[in-house]
């Protein structure tokens, strides 16, 4: 049992590490809403739970009623088939309302002409204008949902295998765990990476691009879709 703990450690970690799903929409979402650190940490931390959750409950429903580890592991698959489009579809649909938002609010100049016959121009966008500002809003309370929904349809593919095993040798608190102890090392890990780089990203300087990166959220978004999708990560 010592042996299947580390193993569930470390699966846990490698499972999240290799994942990049498990982390990068926090990134670049916090990035492009400019979350708080505290609500970057409280959604990455409840998306999570959701994530680890959802197989769990699969695997003790599994478990209770002695369902096959490979008809579980096929639920898992299926599940896993839904969470990889959902989260292209989210890409594809954010980076398009964040080109359209970046061309609509493109910032352009005007001319004023004072009694004295100089001139001056300024240059401004109109993002900020009340309705905008109530659209963002909508937008903003809707996305963390969005997150919420796929992490709870993404799999844990590693764990029902693993819990299975206790389960088999009729011990119940192996089974409890090996649950903690691997969906505590995931969730530790997805956190971690999503703090370090919610610092390191906001050293990058963007300058010009900065309107852009709503479009470079849902395109790094729609990439990461692609990659779990169709490579298999």
């Amino acid at each position: 049992m010592v042996t299947l703990y580390i193993t569930a450690a470390t699966i846990g970690f490698l499972h999240t590490v290799f994942g990049p799903d498990h982390y990068i929409p926090f990134i670049v979402m916090a990035k492009a809403r400019k979350w708080s650190m505290a609500k970057t940490a409280i959604l990455t931390f409840l998306c999570g739970i959701g994530h680890i959750m959802s197989s769990v409950l699969i695997g003790f429903v599994g478990i209770f009623f002695g369902i096959e580890v490979m008809k579980l592991k096929a639920l898992e698959s299926f599940r896993g088939n839904i969470a990889g489009w959902l989260l292209i579809i989210f890409g594809v649909t954010y980076f398009v309302w964040g080109i359209h938002s970046a061309l609509k609010n493109k910032p352009h100049k005007h001319i004023h002409s004072h009694m004295d016959d100089a001139d001056h121009e300024h240059a401004h966008s109109h993002k900020h204008e009340h309705a905008h500002v109530h659209d963002e809003d909508r937008k903003a309370n809707i996305t963390p949902w969005v997150l919420f929904t796929i992490f709870v349809f993404g799999p844990c593919e590693p764990l029902i295998p693993i819990l299975m095993y206790p389960a088999a040798k009729n011990n119940l608190l192996g089974v409890l765990w090996v649950t903690i102890i691997f969906g505590a090392t995931t969730i530790i890990t997805m956190f971690s990476i999503v703090m370090i780089s919610f610092f390191g990203i906001k050293l990058i300087p963007l300058g010009k691009i900065e309107r852009y990166t709503h479009a470079l959220a849902g395109g790094t978004i729609l990439l990461c879709g692609l990659a779990i999708q169709f490579l298999g990560l």
